[in-house]
């Protein structure tokens, strides 16, 4: 069984992929929009704060820089979809692939950034999972607030009935770029803590964040049974937590015989078994 430290790392690992798992939860529940773009406006927030600590920017300020930067990965994909008119999965896609280049190019041709001699935020004393429990509950505090606001309920119409909402004056396509704009911004600050979490940058991180993503969602809907729109983010950031201390506790229990490297598979047989056991899936 896995010790304090691994259950410990577990949770601050859950609480940073909670971030990652509202964004999500924006886009595929909330604006109805299947957004392929998390995997590369992971990378691309990942990026600009490990770039920015780098040259001696202040890492908070790093945050801030990876937030805008994932929004604006988000943006294309909306304008891409919204004036290109290019099919929603496929601007996703496109989006998400030529981020990858994008990044390379950020991080001078290297695929990897070490932050280890630099000052991230966790360098400031304390234990880290204070520091992203703020950051997370802020975060969470912010979009619940949001969503019962008349701005969030404009948003959430545009998921339910796109005819609708523009009969009742809501601009469909400025709601759907502003959705997925603060969606992938959640996602780059969720990739630039995972990278001062873990210490390093890597132009792969973004590899299956979508599915962990889903798989957090799904979760946290079958553990927390509410409709109601606030509970639905709360439920997030649990699944992800349950999801990262589930994953903790396989990996290091020698009763499962599994590794590190069984990670994906353990992600997908979850979402197999969670998905085989429901009647809804994301549209």
């Amino acid at each position: 069984m896995p010790g304090l430290q691994e259950l410990i790392t577990g949770l601050e690992i859950g609480l940073i992929y909670g971030v990652l798992a509202i964004g999500i939860h924006l886009t595929f529940r909330v604006i109805n929009f299947p957004d392929l773009t998390c995997e590369g406006s992971f990378v691309f927030g990942s990026t600009v704060s490990a770039v920015l600590i780098k040259a001696g920017c202040d890492p908070w300020t790093s945050l801030a820089a990876a937030t805008a930067a994932g929004g604006l990965a988000g943006f294309l994909t909306g304008a891409l979809h919204v004036w290109l008119k290019i099919d929603d999965l496929l601007s996703g896609l496109v989006v998400a692939f030529m981020l990858y280049s994008v990044n390379l190019r950020i991080m001078g041709m290297n695929p990897n950034i070490p932050l280890v001699d630099q000052a991230t935020i966790f360098c400031g004393g304390g234990r880290p999972l204070f520091q992203i429990s703020a950051v997370v509950l802020s975060v969470t505090a912010l979009f619940v607030y949001l969503l019962n606001t008349d701005f969030g309920l404009g948003l959430r119409s545009i998921g339910q009935n796109k005819h609708f909402a523009a009969a009742c004056g809501v601009n469909v396509s400025t709601m759907t770029i502003v959705g997925l704009t603060a969606a992938n911004g959640l996602v780059g600050l969720s990739g630039a803590i995972y990278a001062n979490h873990q210490g390093f940058c890597d132009v792969s991180q973004g590899i299956g964040c979508l599915v962990m993503g889903l798989a957090s969602v799904i979760i946290g809907e079958k553990i927390l049974k509410f409709s109601n729109v606030s509970w639905s983010i709360v439920a997030c950031v649990v699944g992800s937590v349950v999801y990262r201390l589930f994953i903790a506790v396989a990996i290091h229990s020698d009763t499962f015989y599994l590794k590190t490297q069984d990670l994906n598979l353990i992600t997908g047989l979850m979402i197999i078994a969670l998905m085989a056991r429901s009647k809804k899936c994301f549209g």
